[in-house]
C-alpha cells in the first residue's frame, strides 16, 4: 500500500491480496499482456475525449509502409498508464513515495491515461502547418468537462491543474519525470509499441531495467526532489537511444512515411485556406472522420492519391549531417514560407501548385537529457548535453544519430530528379 495514503483498491493491489478473477477488470493488451483498470481510471477512459483515441492512429500515414502500424492513442495511453502504474507500486516499495502527497501517485497515473487527449488526427502531423500544439489544445479538455469532474471528484479538487501541469512538464511534483522528461514513460510505450505493431525489431530497450534504475532523490540543481536514475542502470539510457534513432530512421522519417504525411500537410491546409474546415474542429475529429469531411467540404486530388497510395516520389533527399552552415529549419517552423517556395520551385519544373512539397521534419532531440543521477557511491550528479564525467558521452553520440536520421527531401506528384546543389540554392534564395 502507498505511504500515507487512504486504502485505494483500483490503485495498487497488495501481494497479500486475492480476488475472484471477475473482480478484477483486465484489458488484454499485445505488448504488456494484462493491463488492470478501474475506479476512477475507468471513469476516466470511458469519457468522449479518451475513447476518440480509439480512431486516432498512433502512427499517422505509417501503415502505408508497414500495413500493421494501425493501432491507436488509446493503446498507447493505456500502454502509459500500466508503466505508470508499475513504476509507482516499485517505487512505493522501495519507501520512495513516503514524502509525496497521498494523492500524488494517482494524479500520476491519471496524467499518464490522459496525455495524449489533445492528438489530431494521423497523429503529428498538423502540428507542422501551424496548429496547437496537442498539449495546448487538451487544456480545455482536462481543466473543464467529464475529465475534470471525475478528477476533481474522486482524485482531488485540484488534481485537473495538477494533471495537466504534469503534462506540460511544468508540475513541481517529485514524480514529474514520469509524465515528461528524459525518461518519461511515454517514451517507453510508444517506441516499443510501435516497433512491435510496425514488425520491426528496432525499438528493443531493457523495460525491466530502466523502471527498477528509477530513483527520487534530492536534485541539487532544481533543489528539491525529482526522479532520477542510477548509475549503474544507464546502460538503460542506451537502449532508449538506439531504440528511438533507429525507429526514426526506419519508421517515423521513412522515406515512403514522409510522403504521405507531406502530402496529407498540404491537404489538409489547402482545406483550412478555403475555409472548409476550421482549425478549432480539427481536433474533435478522428481519421476517418476527418477524411471523410475533406472529402465532402474540400475534394483534392491529394486526398484520391493517399487513399489509393500514389504517393509522390523522391525528386531530391540529403542527410542533415550534410547540411553544416545552412540553417533550413524555417522549412519546419514556417508552414507559409515553405508552401510560397514549394510552389515556386513547382513552377519552375512546369508542376502546378501542390505537386511539389518539401519536407524536412521538425527539430527534435534524439534523447534530450537532463535528469539526476544517483552514482554508485550515493552522490548526485545531473547528466544534461554537456555529459557527466564517467558516463558515455550520450549527448553527442544522440546529436549524430540524430543528424543521420533527419532528412531533407523534396516530393513531387510526378518523377523528376533535382540536383542537390540547386534545391539548396533556391531554398537559401527563398530564406
Amino acid at each position: 500500500m502507498l505511504a500515507g495514503l487512504r486504502p485505494q483498491p483500483h490503485l495498487y493491489l497488495p501481494t497479500s491480496v486475492t480476488l475472484s478473477a471477475q473482480h478484477l477488470p483486465f484489458i488484454r493488451d499485445p505488448l504488456w499482456n494484462n493491463i488492470r483498470i478501474d475506479g476512477p481510471f475507468l471513469r476516466l477512459a470511458d469519457t468522449g475525449v479518451v475513447q476518440r483515441l480509439r480512431y486516432v492512429r498512433q502512427l499517422g500515414l505509417a501503415h502505408l509502409v508497414y500495413p500493421g502500424a494501425t493501432h491507436s492513442r488509446f493503446e498507447h495511453a493505456l500502454g502509459a498508464f500500466h508503466l505508470a502504474n508499475r513504476t509507482l507500486a516499485r517505487l512505493d516499495e522501495a519507501g520512495m513515495l513516503d514524502h509525496v502527497a497521498p494523492d500524488e501517485p494517482e494524479v500520476v497515473a491519471a496524467a499518464a491515461l490522459l496525455h495524449d487527449v489533445g492528438h489530431y488526427p494521423f497523429s503529428h502531423a498538423l502540428e507542422e502547418i501551424g496548429a496547437m500544439h496537442h498539449e495546448a489544445v487538451a487544456e480545455p479538455m482536462i481543466i473543464g468537462g467529464p475529465v475534470a469532474a471525475i478528477l476533481r471528484r474522486e482524485i482531488a479538487p485540484d488534481a485537473p491543474e495538477r494533471v495537466f501541469a504534469l503534462m506540460r512538464g511544468e508540475s513541481t511534483s517529485p514524480l514529474q519525470g514520469l509524465i515528461s522528461g528524459s525518461l518519461d514513460l511515454d517514451k517507453t510505450d510508444y517506441l516499443k509499441r510501435d516497433a512491435l505493431m510496425c514488425g520491426v525489431p528496432y525499438g528493443e530497450i531493457d523495460v525491466d531495467r530502466l523502471l527498477h534504475a528509477l530513483v527520487v532523490v534530492d536534485d541539487p540543481h532544481l533543489g528539491r526532489a525529482a526522479i532520477g536514475v542510477r548509475e549503474k542502470a544507464l546502460s538503460a539510457l542506451e537502449s532508449l537511444l538506439f531504440a528511438k534513432y533507429q525507429m526514426y530512421r526506419n519508421v517515423y522519417w521513412h522515406h515512403a512515411v514522409r510522403s504521405p504525411t507531406a502530402m496529407y500537410k498540404r491537404l489538409v491546409d489547402d482545406a483550412l485556406r478555403a475555409g472548409a474546415l476550421g482549425t478549432d474542429e480539427l481536433v474533435a475529429h478522428t481519421d476517418e472522420g476527418l477524411l471523410h469531411a475533406l472529402r465532402s467540404r474540400a475534394p483534392n486530388p491529394l486526398l484520391d492519391a493517399i487513399l489509393s497510395r500514389r504517393l509522390y516520389k523522391r525528386a531530391m533527399e540529403c542527410p542533415a549531417a550534410e547540411l553544416d552552415g545552412v540553417d533550413l529549419e524555417w522549412i519546419a517552423e514556417d508552414h507559409a514560407r515553405a508552401r510560397r517556395t514549394e510552389d515556386a520551385i513547382g513552377a519552375g519544373l512546369g508542376l502546378a501548385p501542390g505537386e511539389l512539397l518539401l519536407d524536412y521534419p521538425q527539430k527534435e532531440q534524439m534523447l534530450g537529457l537532463d535528469l539526476p543521477v544517483l552514482t554508485r557511491d550515493g552522490r548526485v550528479e545531473r547528466l544534461t548535453s554537456a555529459g557527466m564525467a564517467g558516463a558515455i558521452n550520450l549527448p553527442v553520440l544522440a546529436d549524430q544519430l540524430y543528424r543521420s536520421a533527419r532528412w531533407l527531401r523534396v516530393f513531387t506528384a510526378r518523377r523528376v530528379s533535382l540536383p542537390k546543389d540547386e534545391v539548396l540554392r533556391l531554398l537559401e534564395l527563398a530564406a
